[in-house]
């Protein structure tokens, strides 16, 4: 979603409302009658005036005209599919085409608006773009709350070892417990719905930030633990080691290691496999972390960071496997 905003926020900068002397005041969301103009980065020739029976008109400048008919078809169908759409359904239809409304359909819609022979269709398409610009305000308002609200879920699980003074983080924890705090704040956060894709990304994206500063080891491997704690979080709400009364004892180990801290997992790893005289052969344990990965794969939004980050922790387990594996060979 913040990628959409920032789409969606390029195509234009604001709504504004006519004081009766040619001035604009920002940050208001005018009411009849309609005075709107839309200022685009990539076409500044494109801009609104009050000039119709409306105070509200479109203008636009020529655009380059080869450019314009590779997308002119594609815009023309979204512009008559939105112009055709019930006033119920056109929310529905803005947000699913949001990154659509680009400077290119602003202009095109701007030169239909200029072409139009009929009064009445020139009104229409006038209202029509009125309409979108403040439903995709809407949905930029609503992708920053979202953004704000994903970073203070972040802060709280964060600051049992964060601190709330903007402290250096110290890794691992001074304090042995702060890291159950952690757990304990997340799990609550998960259960109250907060930690969706919204909350995924801002912890990807503060990770990156971490990563490119190079300065704050501790905030960067607390970011991953986090991670690792949604994961395990996730993963351990359904349990397939118990079917029929018989326990699968390469998936009842996988699950164990599931649920327990990744510094734990290679000693886990060593007793549970035959190798080092458990009861599991290591290539069950493998297959079972393969299972669980094509059924998060089958079940979760494909590209999502939920999906990626749930693989990547099972890959993980995965790998910690295959090195237990090759230290009992050597």
């Amino acid at each position: 979603m913040a990628t959409m905003a920032a789409a969606a926020a390029s195509a234009f900068c604001s709504i504004r409302s006519s004081n009766g002397n040619g001035h604009w005041a920002s940050g208001y969301v005018p009411t009849r009658p309609w005075a709107l103009r839309i200022h685009s980065i990539a076409e500044p020739n494109l801009r609104m005036c009050s000039e119709t029976r409306s105070n509200f008109c479109i203008c636009a400048a020529a655009a380059d005209s080869s450019q314009a008919s590779q997308s002119s078809k594609e815009i023309d169908r979204l512009i008559d599919k939105l112009r055709s759409t019930d006033s119920q359904l056109l929310p529905q239809i803005v947000a699913e085409n949001v990154l659509a409304f680009d400077s290119k359909f602003w202009l095109r819609l701007a030169t239909r608006t200029d072409l139009c022979k009929s009064e009445d269709d020139k009104v229409d398409l006038e209202e029509l773009a009125s309409n979108i610009m403040q439903l995709v305000e809407r949905i930029v308002q609503k992708t920053e709350e979202k953004i704000e609200t994903s970073t203070d879920v972040l802060m709280a699980i964060l600051e049992p070892v964060a601190g709330s003074k903007n402290e250096e983080i110290v890794w691992p924890p001074r304090d042995p417990d702060a890291l159950q705090r952690v757990r304990k704040e997340l799990m609550h956060r998960e259960s109250s719905g907060y930690l969706d894709d919204g909350f995924l990304a801002e912890v990807n994206a503060q990770l990156r930030q971490a990563k490119k500063d190079a300065d704050k080891p501790g905030l960067l491997a607390l970011l991953q633990k986090v991670l690792q704690l949604y994961a395990a979080t996730f993963l351990a709400k359904t349990s397939y080691a118990k079917r029929d009364g018989v326990v699968d004892e390469a998936e009842e180990l996988l699950e164990n290691i599931i649920s327990a801290d990744s510094e734990a997992w290679d000693s886990m790893i060593r007793s549970g496999v035959d190798l080092g005289g458990g009861p599991v052969k290591s290539v069950d344990l493998r297959k079972m972390a393969k299972k669980r990965i094509e059924r998060i794969l089958l079940r979760t939004e494909g590209g999502s960071y939920k999906q990626r980050i749930l693989v990547e922790y099972l890959k993980e387990i995965e790998r910690s496997v295959d090195m237990v594996v090759a230290a009992f060979s050597s």
